[in-house]
């Protein structure tokens, strides 16, 4: 889908072909909930100048992801944005000013999206009463069920459509050409621009403005509930001279292999049975009692991994009790062993109905209460789930799974980074005219409020978007020699072949989830590293025939920059006596082991005041370094002040 598209102003010859450009004041890099935003909050503040470039419409994590209740954080009734604020910084290692913005910026967001018809419910005095959401003390918490990050894409499109903002589909954003040091444009590659003069498909979008809405690291581990079609591109803003910020720190948890998809909430407070089979689907066995031997634990652990969905290294074992994220690591352990994991909801759990009865006080008090309050009688988990919450069965059915019928197969899978490309409070980094929006700008700490993810994306391009307004940033002609400059892959002398570049991409992403997912293990982590800097050296000698060779190439060079950029990260902190914390533990045991030791594990203070930024000139060499965490500002402003900053436009200078 082209909306709006015109022809290139002019024309450079890079070598590689005869590119055309076209000539913006903005151009937002991605289709997801933040682009969208974004490139609305321009219009809204007279920019029409402007586009919205993609690779593909339909391919983000916006638009391909939820959970059995996806959430959207935001403030509530008698709250107040510094309350918030310190709610978001108390996990540690975050920016209170960013903590502040995205606080104080949640209800805008939020009912912008309710006016475009966005259906958060309310009740009949018009109030969106909330729920409490993890690392959450105020019930801010709302949701549209399932998909709910969806709804939001359809409708921040679909007044984008109707305002006719250009957008240009299938263009893989592969590059930002730069001049004087600042950000003059992308390069993109499309098969949409392939011709005679330009086999390879580049094209360029000239503008002094470039917002990256790209979203985060999708394609760094194999074991991931990001969607396929996703790959990555904070690479690219790091090759342009971005810093990333808390790139160790990301989330994990339990999710489907097919369809990929979150199983949290109500999937385990269900108590649903957690099998596992031989690689050939035989030999199934209920296996959590394995690791988890006394009962009430076991059940207890299933029931909370509901609301404590993401693995923490706090919520293993502690006063001589299993907990939730024990879990995880049973699951892991049985992969580790080679052997598939499922969650079945026709049959109940062994340790529910020892005498072939179900009870479910054996799952504990709260549990009991929690299914009792929800109606939940019946003697299945998909019966209760079909009493509890419908849609969530629904769901997969929409995705050709019967949960009455079929097991459903899951993994620990990476499902979100807090860090990012670091930015200030206007979501610029330190490129000028580089900003970053959405999951793919590092604004979180060690833990966040679920749900505060799709707030960010909101909040992130109206900040760009007014800053961008009020920028004084003007386009400059690009050059041949800067365009060129930028397209510096595929065009070596030894044949790449699709199948070798993307084998290439695999390997490394099998190895980064063995090395460094919620389980930091600190010799391979130095292992990989240096087996990185070698595979990223060797993709320079490649060559590309085709628009799609091409884009691979790049991406799984984004990949692998994302990759060491991280490692070169969670080594610098292991490096400084950092522990484990948050949602990793750093070990070099086994998933089994650390469950027969029964150790509750040291959870890192020391760091909690810290951020940790990362920059590379390279690609391959990357320089990390701690530094202080901003506080919460006071909130303490006197109103005439403020008027008159606001008026002149000074608030956008500080």
């Amino acid at each position: 889908m082209n909306i709006n598209v015109k022809s290139p102003d002019y024309t450079v010859d890079i070598g590689a072909g005869r590119v055309p450009v076209r000539v913006y004041d903005a151009v937002v890099v991605g289709s997801g909930a933040a682009g969208f935003g974004c490139a609305l909050a321009l219009f809204a503040e007279g920019c029409r100048n402007i586009a919205i470039v993609t690779e593909g419409r339909m391919m983000g994590t916006s638009r391909n992801t939820g959970s059995d209740k996806q959430t959207y954080y935001k403030l509530a009734d008698g709250d107040s944005a510094v309350r918030m604020a310190n709610d978001m910084t108390a996990g540690g290692s975050m920016h209170g000013d960013l903590a502040l913005v995205e606080a104080a910026g949640s209800a805008r967001g939020f009912y912008r999206l309710v006016s475009l018809g966005v259906p958060f419910p309310h009740n009949e005095y018009g109030e969106y009463v909330g729920y409490r959401t993890d690392h959450d003390t105020a019930g801010r918490a709302s949701s549209c069920g399932p998909l709910t990050s969806k709804f939001m894409t359809e409708a921040l499109e679909a007044s984008a459509t109707e305002k006719r903002i250009p957008f240009y589909d299938g263009y893989r954003a592969v590059s930002i050409i730069k001049n004087d040091g600042g950000a003059a444009g992308i390069l993109t590659v499309s098969a949409c621009e392939a011709n005679e003069q330009n086999r390879l498909g580049y094209a360029v979008f000239s503008a002094p403005h470039v917002v990256w809405a790209v979203g985060g690291p999708s394609a760094v581990y194999e074991s991931t509930v990001y969607p396929e079609s996703q790959t990555c591109a904070l690479g690219v803003a790091l090759l342009a001279g971005a810093r990333g910020i808390n790139l160790t720190e990301s989330q994990y948890g339990i999710a489907s292999l097919s369809p990929r998809w979150n199983v949290s909430g109500s999937y385990q407070q269900v108590l649903p049975r957690y099998i596992s089979t031989d690689r050939s689907g035989g030999d199934e066995r209920e296996f959590l009692g394995d690791y988890i031997s006394d009962p009430g634990d076991l059940l207890s652990a299933i029931f909370h991994k509901g609301y404590e969905w993401p693995f923490s290294a706090a919520r293993i074992y502690d006063g001589g009790h299993f907990l939730s994220s024990a879990v995880d690591l049973a699951v892991f352990a049985e992969r580790e062993r080679g052997r598939r994991v499922f969650l079945d909801f026709t049959r109940e759990p062994r340790e529910l109905c020892p005498g072939g009865k179900t009870d479910l006080s054996l799952a504990g008090a709260e549990a009991e209460t929690y299914l009792e309050n929800c109606g939940c009688r019946g003697k299945t988990p998909i019966e209760r789930l079909r009493e509890m919450n419908e849609p969530a069965i629904e769901l997969y059915a929409s995705r050709g799974v019967d949960l009455y019928r079929e097991p459903l197969e899951i993994s620990v899978c990476a499902q979100h980074c807090n860090g990012g490309i670091e930015v200030d409070k206007w979501y610029e980094t330190r490129v000028p005219g580089l900003y970053v929006i959405g999951e793919a700008a590092g604004v979180f700490g060690v833990a966040r409020p679920g749900g505060s993810a799709l707030n960010s994306t909101q909040v992130g391009g109206i900040r760009a978007a007014e800053r961008i307004s009020h920028s004084k940033r003007r386009a400059s002609r690009i050059s041949p020699k800067e365009a060129a400059r930028a397209a510096d892959l595929g065009l070596g002398k030894e044949a790449a072949g699709l199948d070798e570049i993307l084998a290439r991409r695999k390997k490394a992403a099998r190895e980064m989830t063995v090395c460094c997912s919620f389980l930091r293990r600190p010799d391979a982590i130095e292992a990989m590293k240096d087996g990185l800097k070698s595979s990223i050296t060797e993709l320079t000698a490649l060559r590309a025939e085709t628009p799609r060779e091409l884009s691979e190439l790049y991406i799984t060079r984004d990949v692998m920059v994302t990759q060491l950029a991280m490692l070169a990260s969670a080594s610098a902190y292991i490096n400084d006596a950092g522990e484990s914390r948050g949602a990793y533990l750093i070990t070099d045991m086994t998933a089994e082991e650390v469950l027969c030791s029964r150790v509750t594990p040291n959870t890192d203070i020391a760091h909690s005041d810290l951020v940790l930024v990362t920059g590379t000139d390279n690609g391959v060499d990357f320089v990390c370094g701690f530094e202080p965490c901003r506080p919460v500002p006071d909130g303490k402003y006197w109103f005439e002040t403020v008027y008159r900053e606001y008026r002149m436009g000074e608030i956008y200078e500080k």
